[in-house]
């Protein structure tokens, strides 16, 4: 017999995945909008991951952020304003083999999904949240956000914010079962993307928050960071993102940092003056909700199915029947295939 013996033969994985099949529509956020680069790190992220797109789900709210699902070529949920997150937890708690992200405006999840976000980091469920973070609502075009500087004019604030503006960093460090928080700029791509990778590989709830732009309604409120990279703080640590050359040669203020330590990761969260960028906190030994709650077995697609149609049929109307019928969920099933 001629030709190469079997096991000479290199096997190709079949199943790789490209970047193109990651991208789903074409974005239309605002030229310049900080939106466009979280995109781009994510789609290389699940690229550089092979994570399959039928196992990958993202979850949103509503504002700007929340038009992220739309642009992956995945699965997604484009959801109510502030509840990204049960929504998220959801998914996750039923369907633990899926790969979960969440994204965020500063309004959407500071503000009314408050409550939701604060459970989230204290249930500590596998998935990644990024906060997308220009401080204002953008989709609602100029309102005040819980993360807009004190002093600020909006649509909202004629005369200006009234109040210190909310950090999400040291408001999630505060919170019970806390396991991974960090923060990075969406003009660094190498940066963002290894903070994202991070949060990935992280075994729990994943908070990162993202300093983006919006060119339309605070075209400069980050020109003094853009203009002094040395005002970005990078935290240098054993386990934290590692710069490439290039990157590095340009941001040069480094601060030793120790991710284990959460009273040090507070006291940076606080820090006045430098924007600290990189991983603050990382425990990766805090319990994971939906691990301590993961069901014996799955459901079968046939048993969902099954449990779907039993419960749409309370409020169905059939053919033939006495009129509209309000089932108690004991009844036979009268559909029909007429």
């Amino acid at each position: 017999m001629f030709g190469l013996k079997s096991e000479c033969v290199l096997k190709v994985d079949e199943e790789f995945h490209d970047l193109e099949e990651y991208q789903g529509r074409v974005a239309r956020w605002c030229p310049g909008c900080g939106d466009n680069g979280i995109l781009a790190a994510t789609q290389r992220l699940c690229r550089d991951e092979q994570l399959p797109p039928e196992k990958t789900v993202f979850v949103s709210g509503i504002g700007c952020a929340a038009r992220f699902p739309h642009y992956m070529g995945t699965y997604g949920f484009h959801g109510l304003h502030g509840r990204a997150l049960p929504t998220a937890q959801g998914v996750k708690i039923r369907r633990p083999d899926l790969k979960v992200f969440v994204n965020m405006g500063d309004g959407d999840c500071c503000s009314i999904g408050t409550a939701h976000w604060i459970h989230a980091v204290r249930m500590n469920m596998n998935m990644v949240a990024m906060l997308h973070d220009n401080n204002i609502y953008g989709l609602t075009k100029n309102q005040v956000s819980p993360t807009t500087p004190k002093g600020m004019t909006t649509a909202t604030t004629p005369h200006g914010s009234v109040l210190r503006e909310m950090n999400p960093l040291t408001a999630t460090l505060g919170i019970t079962n806390v396991s991974f928080v960090a923060q990075a700029v969406e003009w660094v791509p190498d940066l963002l993307y290894q903070v994202i990778r991070a949060a990935y590989q992280h075994k729990g709830f994943a908070f990162v928050r993202i300093l983006q732009r919006c060119p339309h309604f605070m075209p400069t409120l980050f020109d003094s960071l853009l203009s002094n990279p040395d005002d970005i703080m990078v935290l240098d640590s054993d386990d934290g993102v590692k710069l490439s050359e290039a990157t590095a040669k340009v941001y040069k203020t480094r601060e030793p940092h120790d991710t284990a330590d959460l009273n040090l990761a507070r006291e940076v969260a606080g820090t006045e003056g430098k924007v600290p960028v990189g991983i603050l906190y990382r425990n990766a030994s805090v319990p994971c909700y939906d691990e301590l709650r993961k069901p014996a077995r799955l459901h079968t697609p046939e048993q969902a199915r099954t449990v779907l149609d039993r419960a749409f049929d309370r409020f169905g109307i059939f053919p033939g029947a006495s009129g509209t019928r309000h089932g108690t969920g004991d009844e036979t099933d009268r559909r029909t295939d007429a």
